[in-house]
C-alpha cells in the first residue's frame, strides 16, 4: 500500500538488513517501548508458534517512518485475532509522524479483513489512534528512579523499609543471574500461577527471552533454607526497567520475600542507569496496585485500542471475565506438575 509517498509493507525480520533497519528506527524514535524491538516477535514465534505480521511504513527512498509489530493468533477457543503485542504490556504503533501512523493503521485494518480476524488489539500508552474504541481498565505502575537508591530508600515509608529489613533478618538471600537460575524461577512461577488459577507459560518462554536479550535481561531469586521462595525476570531498554514476571510462594509471605525482591530489582535498575522502574500493569485499587503504590509508583494509563471491521463488543479475554471464574477455581486445585503439562497449550492462545 502506498499513499502520499508513504509505502506500507511487511518487514522480513528474518533478513538481517530489515531487522537492523527496524531496530535502528526503534532506537531513534521517541516513545519506543522495549517490545517494539524485533526480538520480541521472534520470542513469540519461537515459543508459541504464532505468525508475526510486522508492518512498516517507509518513504520512496526506503527510510523507515513507522512500525507496527503484529502477531496473528488462531484459536479454536477464541477464534482468529491480531495483537500488538500479545503476552506483553506494550506494543502498537510507533511512528515518526501522524501520516505514517495513519498509513500503518489503515493497512492494519486491511490485514484484519484479509486474515478473517475478529479484531486487532493495539496495546498503547496514550491514545495513539484517535477515534478507535478503547479499553482503559488497566494502568502500569511506574517509579521515578532519578533520586537514586539512597534517596529512594529514605523516601519509602517505614513499613516498606521494615519489611525489607525483616526479610534480611529472616535469613533470606538474593541471587542474580541468567539461565542457571531458570529452574528456581520457573518452580516459583508455576506454583504461583496455579495458586492464582491461571494456566502457566512453558519454561521455554523465559529461556527464549534470556537468549534473545543477553545484555538486558536478568533473573532474580530470593532464597530461604527451604529453597527459592520468590523470583522475577527483569528486562530493560533505554531508560526503563520492567519486571514483567514476578512471583512468590504464599507460605513465606510473613518473611516478606517480595519486598526484598523488589528492592533488589530497584537497586539493579538504578545500577543500570535506568530512570524509570515499571512494576507492570494492574487494575486500579486492587491488591497488586496497592502493593506497587506503597513503593511510590504512580499509575500511567494504558489504552488498548481496537480495529473491529465487523463491530461488536470489545473482547474480554482476561481472568476478570465472570465466565472464567469456575475454570479458575478448578485450576487452583490441580497439582502443579499437571499444570506445567496442560497449561502451556492453553495459555498460548490467551494474549
Amino acid at each position: 500500500m502506498a499513499s502520499n509517498g508513504i509505502r506500507v509493507s511487511f518487514a522480513d525480520l528474518s533478513a538481517p538488513a530489515d531487522a537492523v533497519a527496524w531496530n535502528a528506527f526503534v532506537d531513534a524514535t521517541d516513545g519506543a517501548a522495549n517490545y517494539h524491538r524485533s526480538g520480541w516477535l521472534g520470542v513469540v514465534e519461537k515459543t508459541f508458534g504464532h505468525a508475526p505480521q510486522p508492518l512498516w511504513a517507509r518513504d520512496d527512498a526506503g527510510a523507515v517512518l513507522g512500525i507496527l509489530p503484529i502477531v496473528l493468533m488462531r484459536s479454536r477457543l477464541f477464534g482468529t485475532f491480531l495483537t500488538s503485542l500479545p503476552f506483553f504490556n506494550f506494543g502498537g504503533v510507533l511512528a515518526a509522524d501522524p501520516a505514517a501512523s495513519s498509513a500503518l493503521i489503515e493497512r492494519a485494518g486491511e490485514l484484519v479483513r484479509e486474515c478473517g480476524a475478529q479484531f486487532l488489539e493495539l496495546r498503547h500508552i496514550g491514545a495513539v489512534a484517535e477515534g478507535l474504541p478503547s479499553k482503559t481498565h488497566k494502568v502500569t505502575m511506574r517509579l521515578d528512579l532519578s533520586p537514586g537508591t539512597e534517596a529512594l530508600w529514605e523516601g519509602f515509608k517505614a513499613k516498606v523499609r521494615n519489611q525489607v529489613r525483616k526479610a534480611r533478618k529472616s535469613g533470606l538471600t538474593v541471587a542474580t543471574g541468567r539461565h542457571e537460575l531458570l529452574d528456581d524461577f520457573y518452580a516459583v512461577f508455576a506454583r504461583n500461577m496455579r495458586d492464582l488459577g491461571t494456566p502457566v507459560y512453558s519454561k521455554k518462554l523465559f529461556e527464549n527471552v534470556l537468549d534473545a536479550f543477553p545484555e538486558s535481561t536478568r533473573l532474580f531469586t530470593v532464597n530461604h533454607a527451604d529453597g527459592c521462595v520468590a523470583a522475577g525476570l527483569g528486562t530493560w531498554y533505554r531508560s526503563v526497567f520492567e519486571i514483567p514476571w514476578a512471583s512468590s510462594i504464599r507460605d513465606y509471605n510473613s518473611l516478606c520475600p517480595n519486598n526484598l525482591l523488589y528492592w533488589t530489582l530497584i537497586e539493579h535498575a538504578c545500577g543500570e542507569g535506568c530512570e524509570t522502574f515499571d512494576f507492570g500493569r494492574s487494575t486500579p485499587e486492587k491488591g497488586t496496585f496497592r502493593f506497587k503504590k506503597q513503593w511510590g509508583a504512580q499509575p500511567v494509563q494504558l489504552n488498548w485500542q481496537y480495529l473491529m471491521p465487523n463491530g461488536g463488543e470489545l473482547p474480554e479475554m482476561n481472568p476478570e471475565n465472570a465466565k472464567f471464574q469456575l475454570a479458575i477455581r478448578i485450576w487452583q486445585k490441580l497439582p502443579v506438575p499437571l499444570t506445567k503439562l496442560i497449561g502451556p497449550p492453553i495459555v498460548r492462545n490467551i494474549p
